[in-house]
C-alpha cells in the first residue's frame, strides 16, 4: 500500500516590484555589448577585441608624437580618414564579434528562452544590433578623441576648425558602425557556427571592396570618373565615405567618390536602408528560430 505525502517546499509567489519590458531589453543590450568586448568571458574571449582595440589607438597616438614634435598639420591624421584608413581592423573585428552575438543563442538553441519572458521579437532584434552599433562605434570614436585631445594639448592652430571636423567624424563613426554592424549581424546570424560567421563575413567584406575596387580602375582608365565613384556605393567603407565628403563636407578618403549633393543623399539612404533592412531580416530569423 502507498502512502502519498505532501511536502512543503516553502514556495511563495513573486510579490516584488516588476520591471517589465524596458529593462529587460536594456539588459539584453548591456549583456551583449558586454560580450562585444569578452567582459564577464573567459580571459581568451577579451584577447581579440582587446588587441584590436590597442591597434586602432596606435596611429592616432603615433600621430599625436609627431604633430607634437614636427608641429606640421600634416602629421595629424585627418579625423574623418581614420576609420577608412584603418578599415580592415575594423573589419575584422566585425568578423570576429558579430558572430558572438548572433550565433550564440541560435547555435545551442535557446532564443525562446529568450521569448518566454516580457520582451518582444524587435526588443530582441534592437537590443544585439544596439550592443553591435555601440562596440564599433567605441572601436573608433575612442581613437578620433585621442587625436582631437591631441591636437588641443598641443595647441593645433584654429581650435574652433578642429572641433568642427571631429564633430564630423564622429557623426562618420556612427554611420559606419550602424552600416557595418547590421551587415556583419545579419551574416552572422545565418551561420549558427562562429567560424563560420567569422569566415563568412570577412569574404563579403574582401568581395565588396575587390568589386569596387576593380570596377573604379577599370572606370578610371577610361576616363568615366561619375560610374567611379557610384560604384563606391557598393562597399560599406566608400559609401560612408559619400555621406562624410558630400554631406558633412569631410575631406575625401576614397580616389572616387559619387558626384554632388545627390550622391551625398543616396549614399546616405542607402546606410538607412541597410538598417533598416537588417532589422527586418533580423526580426524574420530570430523569429523563426524563436518557435523552435
Amino acid at each position: 500500500m502507498s502512502v502519498s505525502t505532501i511536502h512543503d517546499i516553502g514556495y511563495r509567489h513573486y510579490e516584488g516590484r516588476r520591471l517589465g519590458r524596458a529593462y529587460v531589453t536594456r539588459s539584453l543590450y548591456l549583456h551583449n555589448l558586454r560580450a562585444a568586448y569578452g567582459l564577464g568571458r573567459p580571459a581568451r574571449a577579451k584577447v581579440m577585441p582587446f588587441l584590436l582595440a590597442a591597434i586602432m589607438l596606435l596611429p592616432a597616438t603615433g600621430s599625436v608624437a609627431a604633430f607634437a614634435i614636427t608641429k606640421e598639420a600634416e602629421a595629424l591624421i585627418p579625423y574623418a580618414a581614420y576609420a577608412p584608413t584603418m578599415q580592415a581592423i575594423i573589419a575584422i573585428f566585425m568578423a570576429t564579434q558579430a558572430p558572438v552575438l548572433a550565433s550564440r543563442e541560435l547555435r545551442f538553441h535557446v532564443i525562446p528562452l529568450y521569448f518566454s519572458r516580457p520582451v518582444g521579437h524587435l526588443d530582441f532584434v534592437l537590443a544585439k544590433l544596439g550592443a553591435m552599433v555601440t562596440a564599433l562605434f567605441a572601436l573608433m570614436a575612442v581613437p578620433i578623441t585621442v587625436l582631437y585631445a591631441g591636437a588641443l594639448v598641443t595647441r593645433a592652430p584654429d581650435p574652433g576648425e578642429h572641433l568642427v571636423r571631429f564633430l564630423t567624424a564622429l557623426v562618420g563613426c556612427v554611420l559606419y558602425a550602424l552600416v557595418l554592424g547590421a551587415i556583419g549581424l545579419v551574416i552572422a546570424a545565418f551561420t549558427p557556427r562562429r567560424g563560420f560567421g567569422v569566415a563568412a563575413v570577412i569574404a563579403v567584406y574582401l568581395v565588396t571592396a575587390a568589386f569596387v575596387a576593380i570596377i573604379q580602375g577599370l572606370a578610371e582608365m577610361e576616363s568615366n570618373w561619375s560610374l567611379a565613384g557610384w560604384v563606391g556605393l557598393f562597399a560599406p567603407f566608400n559609401l560612408v565615405d559619400i555621406v562624410q565628403v558630400r554631406l558633412l563636407g569631410a575631406e575625401s578618403s576614397s580616389i572616387a567618390i559619387a558626384p554632388g549633393l545627390p550622391g551625398g543623399l543616396v549614399a546616405l539612404a542607402t546606410c538607412l536602408g541597410l538598417a533598416a533592412g537588417s532589422v527586418a531580416v533580423l526580426y524574420a530569423r530570430f523569429r523563426k528560430a524563436g518557435l523552435s
